[in-house]
């Protein structure tokens, strides 16, 4: 399997630079190629790298074909209120997915596509304390949930098409030192709302866990579903107090004024945040060492211990380092 091409769309982001890191740590990988609309967030030794609007798609077709991967991991997916507000997040993953997905069609040499989704795929009706499996029906019931629902539609009609394995990761909330994430944010917070009436438990994983998924299902080219999700589950309450946040609990028509006071001081909560903030969010986890040899180094409640860890502001004074 020596001398793998492989692509990685969304290579700009957080878990596309970290994901593309630990691709040019692995032996069975050639030639490594990514796409996105930012420039990769890390340094990478010997990744080539284009940087393209996801609406050129003349271009992203281009550049996949003459590359002609072998392996193609599809992260150019945008959370709402993430990297982008709702609009552009969906016309960009709409836009990226179309072009750099549909392009796998056409390259020869392509063997198999992984590709990011999300638990959030299963839908409000999946609240906790079910944890559902990777046979679960799919009824999203967010915004971001039916984004990630077309993604595995348009993979699947695509693999189907030319014969290829297409593993499809549905990922807790992904959360790291430099993810962009509306969860963390509000997390992070000095003043945490959270549901009185029902402050359900939901699981996270972290960044480097995530990545490590993506590497092992492309070296494996597994095909079908995996959720990947950390072990353990925590509430927004808990969390809050771990950080040592004050909870404030809200009850009905309160919810709409603490959102518009969490915009404005740069935390907007986006549906699929807020709906697992009342219903909670479980997976369960048990195909994921099998299907990929990998299990998370970090459960949910040390994944927001770290998150709790970042340092906010970092000052010289008089030449020592303090933290705001």
């Amino acid at each position: 399997m020596a001398g793998r091409r492989v692509l990685v769309s969304g290579m700009g982001g957080e878990l596309g630079s970290l994901t593309a890191s630990l691709l040019e740590e692995e032996s069975w990988v050639g030639s490594l190629m990514g796409i996105d609309v930012d420039p990769p967030r890390r340094r990478l030794r010997r990744a080539q790298f284009h940087l393209i609007d996801p609406k050129n798609r003349p271009r992203i077709v281009d550049e996949v074909t003459k590359f002609n991967p072998h392996v193609m991991i599809h992260l150019a997916v945008w959370e709402p209120d993430a990297r982008a507000g709702h609009a552009i997040a969906r016309r960009f993953t709409h836009d990226a997915t179309t072009a750099i997905v549909g392009a796998a069609a056409e390259c020869p040499a392509m063997e198999a596509l992984v590709i990011r989704s999300g638990i959030e795929v299963y839908g409000r009706h999946h609240h906790a304390p079910t944890r559902p499996s990777e046979t679960a029906r799919l009824d999203p019931s967010s915004e971001y949930g039916e984004m990630l629902a077309d993604i595995e539609e348009t993979a699947r009609a695509v693999g189907n098409r030319v014969k290829l394995s297409v593993a499809k990761l549905r990922l807790a909330t992904v959360l790291g030192p430099h993810v962009p994430s509306p969860l963390g944010r509000l997390l992070r917070m000095p003043f945490v709302p959270f549901s009185a009436l029902a402050d359900s438990p939901f699981a996270v994983v972290q960044d480097r866990d995530a990545a490590r998924a993506f590497v092992a299902a492309a070296a494996r080219q597994y095909d079908g579903p995996v959720n990947v999700v950390a072990p353990g589950a925590i509430t927004t309450y808990q969390a809050a107090r771990r950080g040592r946040r004050l909870p404030v609990p809200l009850i009905g028509p309160e919810w709409v004024i603490a959102r518009r006071l969490a915009h404005l001081a740069g935390a907007p909560v986006p549906d699929h945040v807020l709906e697992m903030m009342h219903r909670g969010r479980l997976a369960d986890d048990l195909l994921l060492p099998e299907a990929l040899g990998v299990v998370p180094e970090r459960s949910t409640p040390e994944v927001v211990d770290r998150l709790y860890a970042w340092e906010s502001v970092v000052r010289l004074v008089n030449g020592e380092r303090s933290v705001a």
